[in-house]
């Protein structure tokens, strides 16, 4: 491999890892104004909010789970049976 090369490697890097850092920035605010918003419905005793634009909602949501701890360790055969075990590339960047 070149010199060039890796100084391309390390521009994308740090290109890379200013776009996270901005991402996290903006992953923060957005989770602060959602806050906000589920404030002032929990405060109004509301389930939803509609601006000009927008609407928000925030009510509670009910769903059902095959516990698979408790299927592996009471029917652990028919757990074997039914799981299905996949494979992926993960990227990580540190």
């Amino acid at each position: 491999m070149n010199g060039g090369y890796n100084m391309n490697i390390d521009a994308i890097m740090a290109e890379l890892a200013q776009y996270i850092r901005m991402q996290e920035e903006a992953a923060a605010m957005v989770e602060s104004l959602k806050d906000q918003l589920k404030e002032r419905m929990t405060s109004a005793g509301v389930e939803s909010l509609a601006g000009s634009e927008h609407k928000a909602t925030y009510k509670a949501v009910t769903s059902s789970r095959v516990d698979t701890t408790r299927l592996k360790k009471d029917l652990p055969e028919i757990a074997a049976r039914y799981t299905k075990t996949t494979t992926a590339r993960r990227f990580t960047f540190a």
